[in-house]
């Protein structure tokens, strides 16, 4: 079950920093539970895909992914979404700051 997640983004040095938390339980085999990870996450700056990745069960429950993205502006719209093996999904966006 996804929780809330928490982002932010900021201008500096010509690139947008984006850091987002993401509540997802990430079981493991070695949990003796089902496994339930994230497996796609994907970056959108005003719409525009500008990252796409595909990770696996070995990261941490609750992760904190950080994106760099060349150039950017205040104001623009940043988005985040993820998709795990069961199908769930989340996303959330924020404006740079």
């Amino acid at each position: 079950m996804a929780g809330p997640m928490k982002m932010r983004a900021t201008l500096g040095g010509g690139f947008t920093d984006v850091r987002v938390l993401m509540t997802h339980p990430m079981t493991t085999a070695q949990s003796g539970q089902p496994l339930h990870f994230i497996q796609n996450i994907t970056v959108k700056q005003n719409g525009k895909t500008v990252i796409e990745a595909q990770i696996s069960q070995a990261v941490s429950r609750n992760p904190v992914f950080t994106f760099r993205i060349q150039g950017g502006a205040k104001g623009d719209k940043i988005e985040v979404s993820w998709l795990d093996n069961k199908g769930e999904t989340n996303s959330i966006e924020t404006a740079v700051a």
